[in-house]
């Protein structure tokens, strides 16, 4: 019988609750995703991560730690990261200081998560900056992503993104390239709608799409946009099976794990103008080809939509309506770090951290949006 824990779910508070060991017990449930709410300190945090892996060591814990805007930890100790734009600006001084920088910035964002026991990273971004002067014709594009993305050139954003991955490795944790195939040219913010992206996809593959193909033998992980590309296929790319399999996986040969973005992000909830419930939604995502089906902030509710979804999908499952797989779930657990990290105070000790520390751009750059 094949086994796969799909489900990725969050926690509401900075210790678990008895509710939390429940859910996270369940074999269903992969992982979890951590939020600024759940920090308090470093101490608080590696307390944390230290009873959800005693709970199961095979949980996959995860945070969205870019840098910059998006950066969940960052007092008590946590290096404050620039944001992904300021490499792309030293790219354009010094293309080769750009992309030591860039390895530097990948060590110390996944050495200091690891050091607090956290385990994955959903990062970095691959999103094209079109908003940059002079990247396209026509207005700006997306805010939401901004100065998120590296660069407006798909070759530039590749090789920063391929340094930044490198230095996560090398503190031994795996990364994610997101949003497949491109979120940086709609300007609608998916959190709150459905993006529609009406180019083609011999467009997107030239350009937003590129750097997943580019780097195809050492992403390890991707997350899927909820955005709508209709001369594509009608449904939002992480629903989308010609999207997942046969563009990614088919035409750009990507082997590891799918990710879909959030899916109680207004751009998850609706397949051709029908509104999804949460169950359904995680079930045409892994009918899609999603490996993890990601369920953040609900825990702040009650948690009884996780509890439905995980019923639902015990239900699925015993109909037959969903079959697991162990593929999926091995390439789940292949982003669970296997050789042991340094603790705080061994790795503030670290020559290679230090030297990374060195090598970080300024990280107040001045802001383009």
């Amino acid at each position: 019988m094949e086994i796969q824990s799909p489900l990725l779910i969050d926690i509401a508070g900075t210790e678990l609750t008895t509710d939390d060991r429940r859910r996270l017990s369940h074999p269903l449930v992969g992982g979890l995703i951590l939020f600024t709410r759940n920090w308090q300190s470093r101490a608080q945090l590696t307390a944390l991560t230290a009873s959800i892996h005693r709970l199961r060591r095979d949980l996959l814990i995860c945070v969205d730690h870019e840098g910059g805007r998006v950066q969940r930890f960052r007092t008590d100790g946590f290096t404050h990261l620039p944001p992904m734009r300021a490499l792309g600006d030293l790219w354009m001084q010094d293309a080769m200081r750009a992309q030591d920088a860039a390895s530097a910035c990948g060590h110390v964002l996944a050495a200091e998560l690891r050091a607090c026991g956290v385990d994955f990273s959903f990062a970095p971004v691959l999103d094209l900056d079109w908003s940059e002067q002079g990247a396209a014709p026509g207005p700006s594009r997306s805010t939401v992503i901004g100065d998120r993305a590296f660069h407006a050139d798909p070759r530039v954003v590749t090789l920063l993104a391929k340094s930044v991955a490198h230095g996560m490795l090398r503190a031994g944790m795996a990364h994610c390239g997101k949003h497949f195939p491109g979120h940086g040219h709609v300007a609608a913010d998916s959190h709150t709608h459905v993006p529609v992206d009406r180019r083609t996809l011999r467009a997107i593959l030239q350009d937003d799409a590129a750097p997943y193909g580019w780097q195809r033998s050492t992403l390890t992980a991707v997350m899927a946009a909820h955005v709508v590309y209709p001369r594509v296929d009608a449904r939002p790319a992480g629903y989308s099976a010609r999207w997942l399999q046969a563009v990614l996986r088919g035409r750009l040969g990507f082997g590891g794990a799918v990710f879909t973005d959030d899916l109680s992000m207004e751009g998850a909830r609706h397949i051709g103008g029908q509104q999804l419930t949460p169950t359904e939604a995680v079930l045409a995502a892994l009918d899609a080809g999603c490996d993890l089906a990601l369920m953040c902030n609900q825990s702040l509710q009650g948690g009884e939509v996780l509890d439905d979804v995980i019923d639902g999908l015990a239900k699925a499952q015993l109909t037959g309506r969903w079959r697991p797989s162990a593929a999926a779930d091995a390439r789940r657990t292949a982003l669970i770090p296997v050789a042991p990290s340094p603790d705080w105070d061994e790795l503030m000790r670290s020559p290679e951290y230090l030297q990374s520390l060195g090598l970080l751009p300024d990280t107040n750059p001045p802001s383009k949006i």
